[in-house]
């Protein structure tokens, strides 16, 4: 059962007009993840892809990650539209947050765009930021949008949207 949309207010946009099978695009936006006083990543480089009823995923140039605190983790995942994911943990003094980031190597031919960048969750860190609103971690331990007030729900990975 789909869920009834949100209102949209002016200069929102609406989940439930992204399109399925979902899509990636580059995107101006500053997009910044801070964590233990760093800046982790810092960009207006990033590609967002786009899916019904999920807010945007942010993908960052690796070039535009702190380098040396990625580390390959183990395990790997399966999208349909993207291809195999290969997941990151970020390594920031002593501490581990364990698969915390996840890019494709190979993506499929229509998500080629997303090569040599990583997305992040949003939880984990201290701060993550699109032009500089802070935002809120999509629900749910798989999903991994950013949610501003840009963007309304509702969202994917809510109590009862399993089958959306």
């Amino acid at each position: 059962m789909r869920p009834v949309p949100d209102p949209i207010m002016p200069g929102q946009e609406s989940v439930w007009s992204f399109p399925r099978p979902a899509i990636a695009e580059p995107t101006a936006a500053h997009i910044m993840i801070e964590h233990a006083g760093l800046v982790i990543a810092d960009t207006r480089a990033a590609i967002r892809t786009l899916e019904t009823s999920h807010p945007p995923s942010y993908y960052i140039p690796r070039t535009d990650i702190l380098p040396g605190i990625l580390l390959q983790a183990e395990g790997s995942s399966f999208c349909e539209w993207k291809g195999t994911a290969t997941y990151w943990d970020v390594i920031v003094g002593s501490e581990v947050l364990s698969r915390i980031g996840w890019s494709y190597h190979r993506p499929t031919p229509q998500f080629q765009i997303l090569r040599d960048h990583v997305a992040f969750y949003a939880g984990p860190f201290d701060r993550c930021s699109v032009d500089g609103e802070t935002v809120v971690p999509q629900a749910g331990g798989f999903y991994g949008g950013w949610i501003t007030s840009k963007v309304t729900g509702p969202f994917k990975g809510v109590a009862g949207s399993r089958l959306w």
